[in-house]
């Protein structure tokens, strides 16, 4: 009896790990993991101060390498990644949000979604999605949506950009702590058309004039440090 009792144990202790091997490999195997191990790895190290400014979303903050730069005196948390949609970011808000003490969390995502072929009311409802986890979690921290950004290269898109926008924000006007910050209008010519020269070369990336005008409209909302 104590043999089969032994046996039984080394073999439940086998298939937990099997099961742990099979799960990290799942898990290694979804989009940006590397990238979000690479962030688990930096605060395994060194934990970002608590009650810092939380940028979380797609690849306009990933490559917003200076952002430091443009918002000096505020303590800041860049944990934008890849070309991350906002399904993406629901699938890590335990790594790139949960696990952090922020005073403020400022969301860029929903491009990617448009352009893959998301509706305004498919971007809305991930959106909400994504909030509402938010929410349980951290029940009063300002929760700062920007718009999604016209782009040269996806420009068939901007209906349905302008479209989300207006579905996000209406969304946050009903909420409690939250704020939208619209940088897609000063992103635009007088005739409607959009700035080119505050692209690089791939005409979706921004270069340091389009930041200017990010910096220019994300800090007025910006919470003082206290």
């Amino acid at each position: 009896m104590l043999y089969l009792s032994a046996m039984r144990k080394i073999f439940l202790l086998l298939i937990g790990c099997i099961g742990m091997v099979l799960l990290h490999a799942q898990r290694g195997s979804e989009p940006f993991y590397t990238e979000i191990a690479a962030f688990k790895q930096q605060d395994s190290i060194r934990m970002p101060a608590k009650r810092a400014i939380l940028f979380v979303g797609s690849s306009s903050f990933t490559k917003w390498k200076d952002i430091h730069e443009y918002f000096p005196g505020y303590p800041l948390i860049n944990r934008g990644f890849g070309g991350s949609s906002l399904t993406d970011v629901i699938r890590y808000a335990d790594d790139v949000i949960s696990p952090y003490d922020p005073k403020q969390i400022i969301i860029y995502c929903g491009e990617n979604d448009i352009a893959a072929n998301a509706t305004a009311s498919v971007v809305l409802q991930r959106f909400k999605q994504l909030f509402a986890m938010i929410r349980t979690r951290f029940k009063t921290v300002p929760v700062y949506f920007i718009s999604v950004k016209p782009s040269p290269s996806r420009w068939k898109y901007e209906q349905v950009i302008v479209e989300a926008n207006r579905l996000v924000k209406q969304f946050l006007n009903k909420q409690a702590h939250t704020g939208f910050i619209d940088i897609h209008h000063d992103m635009l010519n007088a005739g409607g058309s959009v700035k080119e020269e505050l692209f690089i070369e791939d005409q979706l990336h921004m270069n340091a004039k389009g930041y200017a005008i990010w910096q220019k409209k994300i800090v007025p909302v910006l919470l003082a440090n206290h």
